[in-house]
């Protein structure tokens, strides 16, 4: 054997009760579990290392089912901010954005769309157009596994454009054949940011036609539905429908209710779904541990505003009449990019800028920069937009502690970082998402046992992703595999140290080699892309 973790408590993912064993690994697998190996006196498994795990549970390693690492897995080889959490794979291809399938036209526009949340990508060679050729790029080596969503939004900017109107059928026919191509060559699914340009301007007759294709090929419709706020619980209706419609599996992305009109409505969400699970839909959800949102400042404009792409709501911004008319939308109608809520400018903290010389606006909201400034606070957020050309991420604070608490107890949910690892004052989900599940909720509160919460962060997302060797301690499975103490596992980033890596967790494997060892970080590049099974 290549490895015997001895004496470490299994907490293999299932749900059920943890067990003292013996793990062997060999090969990248799980060759054999010995339970209660040393009291028993049978004989024990042999290997060339042996590691004595006295004090210390294993579980399958932690799938994030919400990821924007989508360039920072290619730019950061090391990748520890997922690594040193125990993160063994993570879904990309997120929120209807991302960078496969695209043409040069196409990839020019999404890198300068969603420079927030990757920055702009100066600093990748940008060798692949297709999905495929994009989880080929992950097969050359990466820290961790991942896998890939196929971004509603970019099939759109690709085929119709940014214009606000409906598809032609020549251009429907163009989707479909996009999304067909892209499962084809591994996609686990579909992916929708309906906040976002241009994938908010699809009715829901072309979301039902892709969706289509994507239910042809076993994968699943993973929306950023159109509303969070005062039209959440409409919202999450549509996205049920719309998949029964469809014949398709749902996966409910940060799936929460915010703002004060969601105040303590989480069961009313869950009530909505139990309905659909008990008609037999397939829905799942993913949620961080953390009350606050993370996004662009440019996506709380009004979709109007964002039609036609950067360079058109640059020159919009800076059209006095036109920037008064975005003024009045945001702070008394209730833009659709903020969820038709009037915007609360003391919620708002930059948290990152794309130009270093607006540095000063990091963790300040727009309402403190604009006092400071004694101007006011649209005065203060159109500068930014302009001066760091739509570059600028925020921490949104309209979450409750109550609606996450809620939500993270249901049978179908998931966890899922949506970590965007950008900005000088990232969220901390990027960094501390799943021990702070193990730590804070499962530990510490008991709002889940850490039998459940292992099953949340495991073989659920596992299930979801049909990946029929993932996410449980079995002999057979893949070896990635994490080892954690449950009394000390703790997230270390906060928001006034966002980067500050967890504690509690020493060793993760991932295909039976070292990732992280003794708290560190190897050199080893073990990731590959984790593609659709047929």
């Amino acid at each position: 054997m290549d490895l015997v973790i001895r004496d470490v408590d299994v907490v293999d993912g299932s749900g059920g009760d943890s067990y003292r064993a013996d793990v062997a690994v060999d090969g990248g697998r799980i060759a054999a579990i010995v339970k209660e190996a040393a009291a028993a006196g049978c004989q024990r498994p042999t290997a060339r290392r042996v590691l004595d795990a006295e004090g210390l549970a294993l579980s399958p390693g932690f799938i994030d089912m919400h990821a924007h690492s989508d360039l920072a897995l290619l730019r950061d080889p090391e990748h520890t901010a997922k690594a040193a959490q125990g993160v063994t794979l993570e879904v990309l291809g997120q929120d209807g954005l991302s960078y496969a399938p695209v043409d040069d036209r196409t990839l020019a526009e999404v890198r300068r769309a969603i420079t927030g949340w990757n920055g702009d990508g100066s600093d990748i060679d940008f060798d692949w157009r297709t999905v495929g050729e994009y989880l080929d790029r992950l097969d050359r080596g990466i820290a961790v596994n991942a896998a890939y969503l196929i971004p509603q939004g970019t099939v759109r900017m690709f085929a119709v454009g940014w214009g606000d109107r409906p598809a032609t059928e020549a251009e429907t026919d163009r989707m479909r054949q996009l999304v067909a191509e892209g499962m084809e060559q591994g996609a686990v699914g579909m992916s929708s940011g309906l906040t976002y340009t241009p994938g908010m301007y699809a009715p829901d007759s072309e979301l039902t036609e892709l969706c289509k294709v994507v239910a042809g090929y076993g994968g699943y419709y993973c929306p950023h539905h159109r509303s969070y706020g005062a039209g959440a619980l409409q919202a999450y209706e549509e996205m049920v429908a719309l998949t029964r419609d469809a014949g398709c599996a749902l996966h409910l992305a940060h799936a929460t209710m915010n703002f004060g009109v969601n105040k303590g409505r989480a069961p009313d969400l869950l009530a909505l779904l139990d309905e659909a699970l008990e008609q037999g839909a397939d829905i799942t959800l993913d949620t961080y541990p953390y009350t606050p949102g993370c996004t662009t400042l440019v996506a709380m404009l009004p979709s109007w505003a964002s039609e036609g792409g950067p360079e058109a709501v640059l020159a919009r911004l800076q059209d006095a009449e036109t920037s008064e008319r975005i003024r009045h939308h945001l702070e008394e109608l209730g833009s659709d990019g903020c969820h038709g809520v009037p915007i609360e400018w003391d919620t708002i903290e930059i948290s990152g800028v794309s130009d270093p010389a607006l540095a000063s606006f990091v963790g300040r909201t727009i309402a403190r920069s604009a006092e400071t400034r004694g101007e006011a606070p649209w005065v203060t957020a159109r500068r930014l937009l302009i001066e760091d050309r739509l570059g600028s991420t925020i921490l949104q604070h309209v979450g409750h502690e109550e609606n996450v608490r809620t939500i993270m107890r249901h049978r179908v949910h998931t966890g899922g970082s949506d970590g965007i690892l950008q900005g000088l004052k990232p969220h901390p989900r990027a960094y501390g998402t799943f021990p702070e599940y193990l730590g804070k909720y499962a530990r510490d509160e008991g709002v889940l046992s850490l039998e459940e919460c292992v099953a949340h962060l495991t073989s659920r997302p596992a299930a979801r992703l049909r990946l029929p060797d993932r996410g449980l301690v079995r002999e057979g499975y893949v070896a990635d595999l994490v080892l954690f103490d449950p009394a000390t596992v703790a997230a270390g980033s906060t928001y006034a140290a966002p980067r500050t890596l967890p504690v509690g967790i020493p060793h993760v494997l991932i295909d039976g080699k070292f990732v992280i060892e003794d708290g560190r970080r190897t050199d080893v590049l073990a990731g590959r892309a984790v593609r659709r099974r047929p």
